[in-house]
């Protein structure tokens, strides 16, 4: 697995301005964990769509695909909650899910080294 730094930044700061977006259009109180969790979840998956290289063509391929797939899917999610009264638990609950399900996902198409 080969890190882009460069292009890991600019995932970072693309999902630093989503998350401020976020911030931005909630009107509850609840607008520092929507953007604190926008942000973990979008940088974790943008992070691994344009900032990671793995050591086969087809495995970077796979993760790509999976991770903007989830990107969207998180962006989404974090849209709908911006917009709507949500209740904290709730929230983490579902981005808790997501990520991990994310997670587990890019690490089976890792290990499986085609």
């Amino acid at each position: 697995m080969n890190i882009n730094f460069i292009k890991t930044i600019i995932a970072i700061g693309i999902s630093m301005l989503i998350a401020y977006g976020f911030y931005c259009f909630q009107k509850t109180d609840a607008k520092l964990i929507l953007s604190i969790g926008s942000f973990i979840f979008l940088s974790i998956t943008l992070i691994f769509t344009i900032g990671i290289n793995f050591q086969f063509p087809r495995t970077t391929t796979n993760v790509r695909s999976i991770s903007a797939l989830f990107f969207i899917i998180g962006f989404l999610i974090n849209l709908a909650f911006s917009f709507f009264f949500f209740s904290i638990p709730i929230y983490i609950i579902i981005v808790g899910l997501a990520i991990l399900t994310h997670v587990l996902i890019v690490y089976s198409i890792s290990r499986a080294r085609q």
